[in-house]
């Protein structure tokens, strides 16, 4: 069988992509980049939002047309918006041969070969993969340490989607980082919707610094990226140890929403303005070169002008190196969904435009201290990549001024900046 694949949504979702297709291939079945001539075309779909879900029809639609004119024999739908809406899917796309949910994913070959609606019960557990492969470039990939979330924040369909958090065994883990460095992966990142609970439901306690110890024992791994961190679960130990060791990237992705307290308490994030600021604070003092990933959303029911211009003035002092901005998106089945207060779309733009405003005089900023400094970098291709500072496939690209072997991790100077566009000169 010849099969493609489109992985849509966050990096969480395509993990699963690359355990699937690597089960299929280890059958012996063929990925194809193009999908024209394929026996199936599979969209693993996001469901997170309202646009997720806006690309994901766009991608079915035009995945049609291709069926339509005998360039794809079979298409099949699944991910997190087949969580969702289930038997919707089939109503509104009648011409679809598949739709499974996740759990299936873990005997994709038998599902492939069904038709209609196939839909099971989300794993209680999570395990090692009977087969791993990278979907993006060799020298790096994600590693799923968990899945789901109890946090339970107010706008948030993630518990829906995925169902409670559950932990991978770190044994598994351990493993599955084995097989990586087997492949010639050297930066891996780890991910969950809660990367610092990792380890709670299995072991009674959080487990990341435990696990990130234990991975540093491979000494094949050579950098470590934490992905999304939750701000009030972010430990000194986690700084110390961060700060010890320059093979764990000094990265943190710690997606926060929001700063001001009456916002968070409606938002159910169970940490308010004060507790980020210590944890900040804390991460910088001991991490002084340390780089931070955020997201915000602006425009939640009651946000006042005055709680978005203190989350304004917060941007501004905190200077975050990456930093996404989100309107809010009013989602059925959420606690937010029928709070009080409702914000109209034309304010909501504003704000997102105001706090990416304040957020480009902050790169400024940064641009002009950045100029003539020393970074740690890592080549996706022999003339670009990334610096420390950015994770794969999520923040920036850097240039270099001449070329270097795709993979390697060398120093480079700055020499030129512009917002998030940089050059760097590779030392040796």
């Amino acid at each position: 069988m010849k099969f493609s694949i489109i992985s849509l949504g966050c990096p969480k979702n395509l993990t699963n992509s690359e355990e699937f297709t690597a089960r299929l291939i280890g059958k012996g079945h063929e990925l194809l980049l193009d999908p024209a001539g394929v026996d199936v075309l599979i969209i693993n779909t996001c469901g997170f939002i309202a646009s997720a879900v806006q690309e994901a029809e766009d991608e079915i639609r035009h995945a049609l047309q291709l069926k339509e004119k005998g360039l794809i024999k079979k298409v099949a739908v699944t991910g997190c918006m087949v969580e969702r809406y289930k038997e919707k899917i089939l109503q509104d796309f009648p011409q679809l041969d598949l739709v499974f949910s996740i759990s299936e994913q873990e005997k994709i070959e038998k599902t492939l070969q069904k038709s209609g609606l196939q839909v099971s019960a989300l794993p209680k557990t999570l395990h090692l993969p009977e087969y791993k492969m990278s979907l993006t470039a060799e020298h790096t990939a994600y590693l799923k340490v968990a899945d789901g979330c109890n946090n339970r924040c107010a706008y948030c369909t993630i518990p829906f989607l995925r169902g409670p958090y559950r932990s991978k065994p770190m044994e598994d883990i351990l493993r599955e980082a084995e097989l990586m460095t087997d492949n010639g992966v050297k930066e891996i990142s780890l991910i969950a919707q809660d990367t610092t609970s990792y380890g709670q439901d299995l072991y009674g306690t959080p487990q990341l610094v435990q696990l990130l110890r234990n991975l540093l024992q491979n000494r094949r791994i050579k950098r470590l990226r934490i992905m999304y961190a939750y701000p009030h679960r972010v430990s000194k130990e986690l700084a110390d140890l961060m700060a010890s060791t320059p093979r764990i990237f000094h990265y943190l992705d710690i997606p926060l929403q929001h700063i001001a307290d009456p916002v968070l308490r409606r938002m159910n994030r169970h940490c308010d303005g004060s507790q980020i600021r210590r944890t900040l604070d804390m991460l910088k003092k001991q991490i002084p070169d340390i780089s931070l990933r955020t997201n915000f959303i602006v425009g939640f029911p009651g946000e006042t002008e005055e709680d978005f211009r203190q989350l304004q003035q917060f941007v501004n002092d905190y200077e975050f190196d990456n930093m996404g901005v989100f309107e809010y998106f009013r989602e059925p089945g959420t606690t937010a969904h029928d709070l009080a207060g409702q914000i109209s779309p034309a304010l909501k733009q504003e704000r997102r435009l105001r706090l990416e405003e304040t957020q480009s005089r902050v790169i400024d900023r940064l641009n002009t201290r950045l100029q003539g400094q020393v970074l740690e970098a890592i080549a996706d291709g022999p003339t670009f990549g990334r610096t420390y500072k950015d994770a794969p496939d999520i923040d920036g690209q850097v240039r270099f001024t001449r070329p270097v072997q795709t993979g390697r991790i060398f120093k480079a100077r700055v020499v030129e900046t512009d917002g998030y566009k940089r050059t760097l000169e590779p030392l040796k």
